[in-house]
């Protein structure tokens, strides 16, 4: 099984930080699911050029938090039960990320809260109407 994800050496984010976010966004998202082997300590160390010992930091945490359940001689697999929890979390986070960006953007150009406030207001309106519309039938 391979990741397929890259490490950002000069982010100022731990390597093993990195590894356990784009597991944990990889079984969110549905791509690596309960009962899936990962590659092991030394594939993924390799794959990534990096050292053993950070992947298998990573792991570890991962196992602590309940994602992974490492198996001596066997290999690592996901574990049931945090792919919902996972994508909660990671929506949540998004949609707190996409939030603050709107945000530091209308400060930055000056806008009154209550400008902000109509906008907003406006848009979420519009959505919904166009939520709560039937989806047209094909003659």
């Amino acid at each position: 099984m391979e990741i397929t994800f890259s490490i950002d050496q000069k982010s100022g984010i731990p390597i093993y930080i990195q590894i356990m976010d784009r597991i944990k966004h990889l079984i969110a998202t549905g791509t690596l699911e309960p009962g899936q082997q990962l590659p092991t300590i030394r594939e993924l160390a390799v794959d990534l050029t990096i050292n053993l010992h950070t992947v298998a930091h990573a792991y570890a945490e991962l196992e602590t938090q309940g994602f992974l359940k490492i198996q001596r001689g066997r290999g690592t697999f996901i574990t049931n039960g945090h792919a919902e929890q996972a994508l909660d979390a990671l929506r949540t986070e998004k949609l707190q990320a996409i939030v603050e960006s709107l945000f530091a953007e209308v400060l930055s150009l000056g806008y009154e809260p209550g400008e902000v406030e109509r906008a907003i207001g406006s848009q979420l309106d519009q959505w919904r109407s166009t939520a709560q519309q039937p989806a047209h039938e094909e003659p």
